[in-house]
């Protein structure tokens, strides 16, 4: 990128406050961290993706809301989500809702295609990444709409995800041989002659928890030679947006955003602490 240092990163946040009422920019813990608020993630995308095509690089971490302390109470935001699902798949849409501390309000039939509409309030946390995992549950055909609601008491902890992540613990260009054998413990977002870094997140593990693995190990060469003709046969990449980044990442990983590339890895400062 063209741009990289915090001062470039300061002067170009700052600027855009001139312009974009909704932002607010504050200086971080460091001299290159900057906390920013918006109208929530897509509010943010935005931004960030201008900022790459501009040629600035940088990373950003995971979203977080925005609470409120009452009386010494933790408050938080919540949002009435209506979602309409047809009933084959209404058992998984509800079964997401719930695991993110959903309060079904109610539920009618909706359409003569045997559609139902739910009506649920929902902590504003719990629907990050919830529309992509909907559309998943349900292949494509619900519909998600939200609305904030009002401040209510802490709901309690989310888990947003149920697998970890896998993670390269060697960098260099990824090999199909490395591919084959990765791509048994879950789905990889990388293909053979990628060039990738230590560190980075290379693709979703089947199991929770995360697995260090190596993506650039070569085949060993021997002096036996084979007759037959071994052919290798690799799944297509899980190919990712801006937006599923940012609803994918989990406290301890990052967002790295540059001109040419976007791409996940975990945060070296946190990781730290917790084998400490």
């Amino acid at each position: 990128g063209k741009f990289v240092t915090s001062r470039n990163l300061r002067d170009r946040l700052y600027r855009e406050l001139e312009r974009n009422l909704a932002m607010k920019v504050e200086d971080g813990e460091t001299a290159d961290t900057f906390l920013v608020s918006g109208r929530g993630t897509l509010h943010l995308t935005i931004l960030i993706e201008n900022m790459r095509r501009e040629g600035y690089e940088f990373m950003i971490g995971p979203p977080k809301v925005i609470n409120k302390t009452v009386n010494g109470k933790l408050l938080e935001p919540y949002e009435i989500a209506a979602i309409e699902v047809p009933e084959e798949y209404m058992g998984s849409v509800v079964e997401l809702l719930g695991k993110r501390r959903g309060q079904m309000l109610d539920m009618e039939a909706s359409g003569p295609e045997g559609t139902s509409l739910l009506k649920y309030k929902v902590p504003t946390r719990g629907l990050i990444g919830l529309r992509n995992a909907i559309l998943t549950a349900s292949r494509g055909r619900a519909i998600l709409n939200t609305i904030f609601d009002s401040y209510g008491p802490w709901a309690g902890d989310i888990s947003s995800r149920d697998q970890g992540s896998l993670v390269a613990f060697e960098g260099g260009s990824t090999t199909s041989y490395a591919c084959v054998n990765a791509q048994e413990r879950g789905i990889l977002f990388v293909k053979p002659g990628q060039d990738i870094y230590k560190g980075q997140i290379v693709g979703i593990h089947q199991r929770p928890g995360d697995l260090a693995l190596n993506v650039c190990k070569k085949k060993a060469a021997t002096n036996v030679r084979s007759n037959k003709e071994t052919t290798v046969v690799l799944d297509e990449p899980l190919s990712y947006s801006l937006d599923d980044c940012i609803e994918y990442i989990q406290e301890d990983e990052l967002v790295e955003v540059t001109p040419e590339s976007i791409r996940m890895s975990k945060n070296p400062k946190i990781s730290k602490k917790k084998n400490n």
